[in-house]
């Protein structure tokens, strides 16, 4: 037998109305204040906001010894992305390699 997919599918609990399925889901628009807003009680930036007074904290790692930076893409990969290829002077990924 075959199955019509796009045909529309009827049960007995379709008959439940609009309103009452309403009333099941809570409303995500009410009073609540969202979780992505939490941490960002300023709203959002819009484009060419001053910035200036803004402080960010970065970490900045020394290279380490399992690291390299590629001479093509200035890239830091892991040494096992090496290509064989590379001269000792001029370390080049596998990607760039290809």
């Amino acid at each position: 037998m075959a199955t019509d997919y796009d045909a529309p599918r009827k049960t007995e609990d379709d008959s439940e109305s609009i309103e009452a399925l309403k009333e099941r889901v809570p409303d995500k628009m009410s009073g609540a204040v969202g979780d992505e807003d939490a941490d960002n009680p300023s709203g959002f930036e819009l484009p060419g906001a001053d910035l200036s007074d803004l402080e960010l904290d970065v970490v900045v790692l020394p290279p380490q010894e399992d690291e390299f930076t590629c001479t093509n893409c200035f890239l830091v990969k892991h040494r096992s992305q090496l290509s064989p290829e590379s001269a000792a002077n001029a370390a080049i990924c596998v990607e760039c390699a290809s």
